[in-house]
C-alpha cells in the first residue's frame, strides 16, 4: 500500500504561526472590505510568508498489508467430550479451518483448552484466548470463533476483551439432553474420631418429574445409609468418622437411562479423622524410676488427657495412721474398670502384679474392653515373673508373651527383630544401622518370656523378645518386656528414641493407618495416584484398579522392601479410583471432590449469547457431523452474523515498511513570491496616486 502525503516542519512555534496567520487575514480582509488598492498582493505576500516558515514537504510512505488475525477456540475440557461431542468438536475444528485458509489475508490462531482442571476453576477458555492474542494489536483481530458445548465459566463483561470484533460460538450435543447429578453443598474437611459430621447434598435433574430418587450413602466402599429425597431437596446426611485419616464418603444416585452421563451421578466427600484427646490410663503397680517417664511423657502431649493411679498399698495393707490424718485416696476401682472403661482409648499398666486392688471381675472387663476393640499396653518388670503376674490373672488369656521364669541382668542393647525390620512401628526408628548394631544406650534387665502369639519386634543380643504386638479380636495389647526404657530418657551413654518408640507402640495399638502392618492405600497428586501397600509378607501383588467409568484394569505391585512397595499410576481420570490387591480396598479421588465441570454438562446456547449479542457475533448449534456455517467477510458494522453464515471484520490494518520525504524547499521562492507582490502591490498603488511634479517648487 503506497501513498503520497504533504507534511510540514514548521520554523516556528504553531502558536506564532496561527497568530501571524490570523493577523494577516485580519489585514487582508480588511483591505478588500475597504477596496484598497494592493491588498490582495499583500495577501499573496503574507500568505507566501507563512508558507515558507510553515515548511512544507511531501512524504511518500509504503505500506504492506497486515493479515486479519481469528482465534478458533476448541474446548477440551470433560464435558465436552461426553458423548459424541468430542467427535463434533474436532469436525468442525477441520471445517473452520479449511474455511478460513479459503480467505485472503487472513491468519488463523488455533487455541486449545486444557483438557485438566487442577484448580477446579471450571472451562476456561477466555483466559486462554487471552494468552492466545497477547502479542496481537486490537486493530488486527478479525474474530474469535469458539467450539465449545456452551459451558463456559469465565465469560467476561464484552469491554474486557482487549478487541472490537465480533464473537462466535458453534455448540455441540443437541437440544434433548437429560442429565441427573448430585451435587455435593457442603461437607467439612475434618472431624473427631468416633463422631459424626453433617454432609450437606442436593440431586439435580434438568427433566424432573416429580418422583422420588434413591440415595446410598457409602463410607470406604462400604454402605452405610440409604435415602429417598425429591429432585432440589437438600439432604443432611450424618457421616460417621470411623477412624483416623481419610474416611471417604461417597453419595451416589441411581442413573437415569440414556442420560448424558453417570459421571457426575456420585460425588465424594473426603472427611480426615482426628482424635479429639488421647484419653489414657496409666496405672503404677508400685513407684519406679521408670514411672516418671511415662507421666512427663504423657502430660507433655496437650492431646492427651491422663488419668495417672499409683498403688502405694493393698487395701489390706495395716495402716496405724487416723483416716483423717491420711492424704491419699482411695482407688475407685469398681468406677474406673467398670462403669468408666470404654471412656479411656489406651490402657498402660505400669509394672503392675495382682494386688487385691483390681480384683479378677475388674481385669475380666479389661479383657472384654480388649477384644471389643480397645487398647492395653503392659510394660513388664520382676513381678512379672512372680506368681502374681499379670499373666496368672484374667489378662493371661490375651498377653502374648509367658514368663520363663529367667531375669536377664546385665548391659545389653536392644535390637530390631527380623521381622521388627518390616514392622511400622520399629521400621527405620532414629539410631538402627541396618544389620549392624544400633547406636542406643544399653538396658540392664530384661525379663524372661516366651512369645506366644503375636509379632516380636525388638529383642535382645540373644533373641529374647523385648516388645511383642498382638490382634486380640477387634483389639491391640502390646508387652513390653523391661523396665528400663528410662534410661533412654535419662541420655545414657546417648540414650535412645523411647519417645518415639512408645508413640508409634501408642499409635498402633489405637489402629492408626500409617502404623498398620497389612494395608492399602493411595494418594492423589494431581493426576498420579501414588499407591501404598505395607506388608509383612514377601511377593509382589496384584492390584486391580477400577476407574470412576468402570473401567478395570490389572498392574502389579512390586515386592515390598522393608516391608514397603510403592507404585505409581501416571494418569489417572477425575473421579473416584478403587484400587484392589485382593485382600484390602484403598479409595481415592482424583481431582476436586464437587468438580465445577461435571455440575453442568447439559450443552447450552444461552451462556456465550449475551457476548455474543454484545459484539455483532452468532450462536449456532452444530449439525450433526459438526457441519459448521459459511464464513464470510464482511467491513466494519454493528451485525457480523446472520442465517447460516458468521462474517469475519476486515479492518484493513497495514504495516509502515519504508517512508520517502522530499522537502518542498520554498525559502527563496515564498522570499521571491513576498517581495514580487509587496513590488506589485506598490505598483498598483503607484498607479493610482502619481507624484505631482512642479508643483509649489521656485
Amino acid at each position: 500500500m503506497n501513498g503520497w502525503s504533504l507534511s510540514f516542519s514548521p520554523a516556528l512555534p504553531l502558536g506564532a504561526l496561527a497568530a501571524l496567520g490570523a493577523a494577516a487575514l485580519v489585514l487582508a480582509g480588511v483591505g478588500l472590505v475597504f477596496r484598497a488598492r494592493g491588498a490582495l498582493m499583500r495577501a499573496v505576500a503574507a500568505m507566501s510568508l507563512l508558507l515558507g516558515l510553515a515548511g512544507p514537504s511531501l512524504v511518500h510512505e509504503n505500506r504492506r498489508p497486515l493479515t486479519d488475525v481469528v482465534a478458533v477456540v476448541v474446548d477440551h475440557s470433560a464435558s465436552n467430550r461426553l458423548e459424541r461431542r468430542a467427535a463434533q468438536t474436532q469436525a468442525a475444528k477441520s471445517e473452520i479451518l479449511a474455511k478460513l485458509a479459503a480467505l485472503d489475508n487472513v491468519e488463523t490462531r488455533v487455541v486449545d483448552s486444557a483438557e485438566d482442571d487442577p484448580d477446579n476453576r471450571g472451562t476456561q477458555l477466555f483466559a486462554e484466548l487471552k494468552k492466545a492474542l497477547g502479542d496481537t494489536p486490537p486493530e488486527r483481530v478479525g474474530a474469535a470463533i469458539f467450539i465449545t458445548d456452551g459451558v463456559v465459566h469465565d465469560i467476561p463483561a464484552p469491554a474486557a476483551l482487549g478487541f472490537n470484533a465480533p464473537v462466535h460460538a458453534l455448540i455441540t450435543g443437541h437440544d434433548s439432553e437429560r442429565d441427573r447429578r448430585v451435587e455435593l453443598i457442603e461437607a467439612p474437611k475434618f472431624g473427631i474420631v468416633g463422631k459424626d459430621v453433617t454432609i450437606k447434598a442436593r440431586v439435580d435433574d434438568t427433566k424432573d418429574d416429580g418422583a422420588p430418587v434413591e440415595v446410598v450413602v457409602k463410607r470406604d466402599g462400604a454402605e452405610v445409609a440409604r435415602y429417598s429425597p425429591r429432585v432440589g431437596e437438600t439432604l443432611d446426611i450424618p457421616a460417621p468418622v470411623d477412624h483416623a485419616g481419610d474416611n471417604v464418603f461417597e453419595i451416589g444416585v441411581t442413573p437415569l437411562p440414556g442420560e448424558l452421563t453417570d459421571l457426575n451421578n456420585r460425588v465424594v466427600a473426603t472427611v480426615s479423622g482426628v482424635r479429639d484427646k488421647l484419653r489414657v490410663l496409666l496405672v503404677s503397680g508400685e513407684p519406679h524410676p521408670g514411672e516418671r517417664m511415662w507421666r512427663n511423657m504423657l502430660k507433655a502431649d496437650g492431646n492427651v488427657d491422663l488419668v495417672h493411679f499409683t498403688i502405694l498399698r493393698s487395701p489390706d495393707k495395716r495402716v496405724d495412721a487416723p483416716i483423717n490424718e491420711l492424704s491419699l485416696i482411695a482407688f475407685p476401682v469398681d468406677d474406673i474398670f467398670g462403669r468408666r472403661i470404654k471412656d479411656f482409648d489406651l490402657i498402660i499398666f505400669d509394672r503392675y502384679s495382682r494386688q487385691s486392688v483390681v480384683a479378677e471381675r475388674y481385669l475380666a472387663n479389661i479383657v472384654d474392653y480388649v477384644r471389643g476393640g480397645g487398647a492395653l499396653l503392659i510394660e513388664a518388670g520382676p513381678e512379672f515373673l512372680t506368681a502374681d503376674g499379670l499373666s496368672n490373672t484374667e489378662l493371661g488369656a490375651i498377653v502374648p508373651a509367658r514368663p520363663n521364669g529367667e531375669e536377664y541382668d546385665g548391659p545389653f542393647r536392644a535390637q530390631i527383630s527380623p521381622l521388627g525390620r518390616r514392622h511400622p512401628v520399629t521400621r527405620a526408628l532414629e539410631g538402627d544401622v541396618g544389620g549392624g548394631k544400633p547406636t542406643w544406650g544399653p538396658w540392664f534387665r530384661a525379663i524372661g518370656a516366651q512369645s506366644s502369639g503375636g509379632d516380636t519386634i525388638l529383642q535382645d543380643e540373644s533373641g529374647h523378645p523385648l516388645l511383642t504386638l498382638a490382634h486380640v479380636d477387634k483389639g491391640r495389647i502390646g508387652i513390653l518386656l523391661t523396665d528400663q526404657m528410662w534410661l533412654w530418657a535419662r541420655g545414657l551413654d546417648g540414650g535412645g528414641p523411647h519417645v518415639e518408640l512408645l508413640r508409634r507402640i501408642a499409635h498402633w495399638l489405637m489402629k492408626e493407618p500409617e502404623l498398620a502392618e497389612e494395608s492399602l492405600s493411595a494418594k492423589a497428586r494431581g493426576h498420579a495416584i501414588k499407591i501404598t501397600r505395607q506388608s509383612l509378607k514377601d511377593g509382589a501383588a496384584t492390584l486391580r484398579i477400577t476407574g470412576p467409568d468402570g473401567a478395570v484394569r490389572d498392574a502389579t505391585m512390586p515386592e515390598p522392601q522393608d516391608g514397603v512397595a510403592h507404585f505409581t499410576l501416571p494418569k489417572a481420570p477425575d473421579g473416584l479410583t478403587k484400587i484392589d490387591d485382593g485382600t484390602h480396598v484403598a479409595l481415592v479421588n482424583v481431582g476436586a471432590d464437587n468438580a465445577l465441570e461435571m455440575q453442568e454438562v447439559v450443552s447450552t446456547m444461552e451462556h456465550l449469547r449475551p457476548i455474543a449479542d454484545a459484539t455483532g457475533g452468532g450462536v449456532a448449534r452444530l449439525g450433526s457431523g459438526g457441519v459448521t456455517p459459511s464464513i464470510v467477510s464482511m467491513s466494519p458494522t454493528t451485525r457480523y452474523a446472520g442465517s447460516g453464515f458468521i462474517g469475519i471484520k476486515r479492518a484493513g490494518a497495514s504495516e509502515l515498511i519504508g517512508v520517502a520525504s522530499v522537502p518542498l524547499d520554498v525559502g527563496f521562492l515564498a522570499l521571491a513570491a513576498v517581495l514580487g507582490a509587496l513590488a506589485l502591490a506598490w505598483a498598483v498603488e503607484a498607479s493610482f496616486f502619481p507624484e505631482k511634479r512642479g508643483e509649489g517648487g521656485p
